[in-house]
């Protein structure tokens, strides 16, 4: 990748000021990972699958009034895991943490959900679901370094052909600015090429950080089928992400933050963006470099966004273990 260096973790948290933590439900086979801010932070969202899931996300617009944000929220669950948010939102409120209404602290928690309802998975769980209480332990177990694989709202994903998971990775451009990507995959189409077992994210790698085997070579026949899940339902595949920096953008220079990550989602899986996916990517600019971005610098920084996005996803299947009532085997087996 040139001059560009992964940060010390290859992890959303090099970004400084931001904290990720993972909570899960080994009966449920499904979690929640909750991306904590130290402090409001400038954030936007786009969206182009087109079954999402979301909680709070119109207020991201540019053109809208909350500036920042106190957390994100990553979810399985489908829309039961949209509670998820409220648990992290009750941690934050503890923390005093919040937008001030008057006498009053509101935690803004915008949070986006995939479908792993079809796991096997004890569903059976009473009037509530218990996402509220994985939301708060992910929030409470929040830190700078946390576990990548079937963790969090990765734990119960899958791809067509191996588990999904929960990946991360991050980069270090010429001018210092940090950018790095979290994603929890869980998508319609595949981040394999064919039938075989090289990413089509390859080209992003640095080192062995999936298993530095490049292309296949030859090149599959197989390659450009839409390797896809079987008997498609709308809602039930979704690759959801935040892409994050520390150079200093508004909300709308974060919304084409956004927008440039789901290069890398399209880099990263064939096919991306289906009528039913979810595929959604929030941005987070700490502003924590001081640097704000030229114009070209901005067009590094976009770049990069898309990178670090293909190799966050390529990380999340690396990294899945299994697990007992598997649907799909792991990467690694």
């Amino acid at each position: 990748m040139g001059t560009w260096k992964r940060g010390p973790r290859n992890l959303l948290t090099d970004v400084a000021g931001l904290a990720v933590g993972n909570a899960h439900d080994e009966a449920l086979q499904s979690g929640v990972t909750a991306i904590v801010c130290a402090a409001p932070t400038v954030a936007a969202v786009h969206v182009q699958g087109g079954a999402p899931g979301t909680r709070e996300t119109d207020l991201l617009a540019p053109e809208n009034t909350v500036a920042a944000v106190d957390a994100l929220v990553l979810s399985g669950g489908s829309a039961f895991g949209l509670d998820a948010a409220s648990g992290v939102q009750a941690f934050l409120r503890e923390k005093g943490r919040g937008f001030a209404v008057g006498e009053h602290r509101v935690p803004i928690v915008p949070a986006a959900i995939l479908f792993d309802l079809g796991a096997a998975g004890e569903t059976r769980w009473g009037r509530y679901p218990p996402y509220r209480e994985l939301g708060h332990a992910a929030a409470a177990a929040s830190g700078p370094d946390f576990a990548l694989g079937s963790e969090g709202a990765g734990t119960g994903a899958i791809t067509p052909r191996f588990k999904g998971g929960l990946g991360s990775a991050s980069a270090v451009l010429a001018n210092g600015v940090t950018v790095a990507a979290l994603v929890a995959v869980n998508a319609l189409g595949s981040p394999t090429i064919g039938s075989g077992r090289h990413f089509w994210a390859a080209p992003f790698e640095i080192g062995d950080e999936f298993g530095g085997l490049g292309f296949p070579s030859p090149w599959p026949a197989d390659a450009a089928d839409p390797v896809t899940k079987i008997s498609p339902v709308p809602g039930a595949n979704t690759t959801i992400g935040v892409v994050a920096t520390d150079a200093v953008l508004d909300k709308p220079r974060a919304k084409r933050l956004a927008v440039a990550a789901h290069d890398g989602l399209a880099r990263a899986i064939w096919p991306a963006h289906t009528d039913y996916d979810g595929d959604l990517v929030f941005a987070l600019a700490t502003g924590g470099s001081g640097v704000t971005p030229s114009p070209a610098e901005t067009i590094e920084l976009a770049a990069a966004a898309a990178a670090v996005m293909a190799r966050a996803i390529a990380r999340a299947i690396y990294s899945a273990t299994p697990r007992a009532g598997d649907r799909k085997p792991a990467w690694c087996s």
